[in-house]
């Protein structure tokens, strides 16, 4: 078994996570994410093994994965409130929802099957086999580095003609991505209820659906989201003054229908702002106003927004949100897009092709809190100690650290560590080498 030496703040938060497991396996815990982090070449479960020297003892880390990925949501939970310690939530927490898709080989992989291709590629391949993983991440601000995603949980999604495939004393019940994520949603509000912070939930048009919606709000939660531009949207109904109210209950949803096209398409009622998306200040052309809308059980706040050549429609059930806090919530939404992106490329989700139900939903956790992880560990670090663009004269040395720089900076910080624990028995000369291996490596 490889000694890494991680970072105390590191082990201290693997050590939080791995107290929830049963004590014959929460060892094992560490030394899999060291071997994770070290791992080099393709992301497979076997790279995993091989950076942390665990191949003497393969077979009880690849039954471990299976029992680790039955414990995922309660270690989750560990890890967001490890992740508010860390950080300050601010007014509000804001959380965004989205799924993506990883590809599998074989059929003999539980949970996988044909899905639609969210990324056709130059190939326009519609369709593809693997998994899809409904993801939910918090989004805060850096002072330096603007908007980042941290991942924390992740639903898998099996379709019912798939549910099959797969074992029954797994007792895995078929879900919607929509149900699956409320139940992210209403996990990340439980969690969170002590703060006595405000829950945003900012979600793709996919979402913005009766079946999640519904159960977001009886949560207590705000959900911003695209709006469909055919949505049948009523106006807001009256007040009754309480002398002429009737029995039974008032109106909830206006006479008149709300055609956004409509809207849209006339001249006047357009507004111009200022505002900073994206760590840029932009101007924008809007229109705002209240609506009823069934899906969401009531009022809703409107937004209109229009550029040179279409109109986009966006809405926020909190009625009184202003345009500023939709148009953030919107724009923050991309870092969710970023995490999967990093997750792919950096972390290799997806590429450990395993077969077992709970070791896949186990696998695409590790990275998963391998991202959330590292951005903890350098949160408060400084751009310095983060990246170094001297060999790079052709790049900008100003330029916020990537997620792969963070990552390779806690690599390089860990054999560092190792290095000069044993400084003293070797000479300078090997020691100037050790160093340009260290920058080569990580």
């Amino acid at each position: 078994m490889a000694q890494w030496h991680l970072p105390v703040e590191v082990a201290s938060w693997v050590a939080q996570m791995a107290g929830l497991l049963h004590r014959r396996l929460a060892w094992r815990l560490l030394p899999l994410l060291a071997g994770a982090l070290f791992g080099q070449g393709r992301k497979t479960v076997a790279s995993w093994l091989r950076g942390g020297e665990l191949g003497d003892d393969f077979k009880n880390y690849y039954y471990f994965l299976g029992s680790l990925g039955r414990n995922v949501k309660s270690l989750g939970t560990v890890l967001l409130r490890i992740a508010v310690r860390v950080i300050n939530p601010g007014e509000r927490v804001l959380l965004a929802l989205d799924d993506t898709a990883t590809q599998r080989y074989g059929p003999q992989v539980e949970g996988a099957g044909i899905h639609h291709n969210a990324t056709p590629g130059p190939a326009n391949q519609q369709f593809m086999y693997g998994h899809v993983w409904v993801t939910l991440s918090w989004v805060v601000r850096h002072t330096l580095w603007g908007t980042i995603g941290l991942p924390l949980l992740a639903m898998l999604y099996v379709r019912q003609v798939d549910l099959k495939k797969i074992a029954p004393w797994y007792k895995v019940k078929f879900q919607t991505k929509l149900e699956q994520g409320a139940t992210l949603v209403e996990w990340a509000a439980q969690t969170l209820q002590n703060l006595g912070k405000t829950l945003w939930v900012v979600a793709d048009g996919a979402y913005a659906k009766r079946p999640f919606l519904q159960r977001a709000l009886k949560a207590g939660v705000v959900v911003v989201s695209r709006l469909r531009k055919d949505a049948a949207l009523w106006s807001v109904p009256e007040p009754v003054p309480p002398g002429r109210r009737k029995r039974g209950q008032p109106r909830k949803y206006g006479a008149e229908a709300i055609s956004l096209a409509k809207r849209a398409g006339h001249r006047q009622g357009w507004e111009h702002g200022d505002f900073v998306l994206y760590g840029k200040q932009v101007s924008k052309k809007y229109k705002t106003f209240l609506a009823t809308y069934k899906p969401a059980c009531g009022l809703i706040r409107v937004l209109l927004v229009k550029d040179t050549d279409h109109w986009v429609a966006y809405f926020c059930t909190k009625a009184d949100a202003t345009v500023q806090e939709i148009l953030e919530a919107v724009a923050d939404r991309a870092a969710i897009e970023q995490n999967f992106h990093d997750l792919k490329e950096v972390h290799g989700a997806g590429q450990q092709q395993l077969r077992n139900y709970w070791a896949n939903i186990a696998a695409y956790h590790v990275t998963l809190w391998w991202h959330t992880l590292i951005e903890l560990w350098a949160w408060d670090k400084p751009h310095k100690a983060l990246t170094d663009r001297k060999p790079s004269p052709w790049d900008d040395a100003t330029r916020r650290p990537s997620h792969a720089d963070r990552r390779n900076a806690l690599r390089r910080h860990c054999l560092k560590y190792q290095l000069q624990s044993v400084a003293g028995t070797i000479p300078a000369k090997i020691r100037r080498l050790c160093a340009t291996l260290v920058k080569l490596v990580a």
